[in-house]
């Protein structure tokens, strides 16, 4: 399969950060957990996944929050693991692990059955990015199906990422 098949499966908002993260000769990493990866493999099908990936780990379950990432306890329990208190915690750990340029991390709810209230519906999402130069957090309820709201979120996160950098 070639190059532009390849990267017409992206989103052009994915596709537009991977090109400004090369031509600035950045690298990226990924800590999931409501995305599980899937943010990580979109970036893997552009055409500057080589030069700008570094790596990525999906952390869908709290007990890879806890022990993997050293999550603790007690954060889990006070915020609930979709929030934007453990997502920090997340990207700071991802950034000790992978020493990369900028890291995302992301939780959030796509489907009933996690911490949702009324405060904090179905399609609430919490980003996390850590860059050289600073961090940036963000919280966004969006709409729709889970497939829906993961790629919503993946877009809203390379779009974050793109401005922060063209405007840094």
């Amino acid at each position: 399969m070639g190059t532009t098949t390849i990267q017409g499966m992206c989103s052009d908002k994915v596709i537009t950060c991977a090109k400004v993260l090369a031509d600035k000769k950045l690298q990226i990493a990924f800590v999931e957990s409501a995305t599980a990866g899937r943010m990580c493999s979109e970036f893997a099908l552009t055409e500057f996944s080589g030069d700008v990936l570094s790596g990525g780990i999906s952390c869908y379950s709290v007990s890879v929050k806890k022990q993997v990432l050293n999550v603790p306890e007690h954060l889990i329990k006070t915020c609930t693991p979709e929030s934007a208190e453990v997502t920090k915690a997340l990207a700071q750990e991802g950034a000790k692990l992978f020493k990369s340029d900028v890291t995302a991390a992301i939780t959030g709810l796509t489907c009933p059955g996690g911490s949702e209230n009324a405060e904090k519906p179905v399609g609430t999402i919490f980003l996390h990015i850590i860059f050289n130069d600073g961090e940036i957090a963000h919280r966004e309820v969006f709409d729709g199906a889970a497939s829906e709201i993961i790629m919503q979120a993946i877009d809203r996160t390379s779009e974050i990422i793109t401005n922060h950098l063209l405007n840094r």
